[in-house]
């Protein structure tokens, strides 16, 4: 998919599920580190709710296990897997994206 990934620290915790919605705390920078957000998210995967580079590092997919609560992971999106050839605020169009991510929670409901 040209996802690239690294396991800072490997959770212990339950892994997610397709349609189960998650609480991730993240930092996401450019190539040249400069951070363009941060903050808390609850999103629900497979519902297309998040960049597919990001929701593919957390709840794992072509080849990629997904995270573990607890787990920290550095996902390095591609622009096929970001926002493309499109620009998005401060974000230009073909942009590399690097996020580093945090699995806090995972709602055992399934939507």
């Amino acid at each position: 998919s040209g996802l690239q990934y690294q396991d800072l620290e490997i959770g212990v915790g339950q892994k997610p599920l397709f349609m189960q919605e998650v609480r991730v705390a993240y930092v996401g920078k450019f190539q040249d580190g400069h951070v363009f957000d941060k903050g808390l998210t609850d999103f629900r995967g497979g519902k297309g709710e998040m960049l597919k580079g990001f929701e593919q590092g957390i709840f794992g997919g072509s080849g990629i296990e997904p995270m573990r609560v607890g787990g920290k992971r550095k996902l390095i999106i591609p622009p096929q897997l970001g926002y493309g050839d499109k620009p998005y605020g401060t974000i230009p169009a073909n942009s590399t994206l690097t996020f580093e991510v945090e699995l806090l929670r995972v709602n055992s409901k399934v939507f």
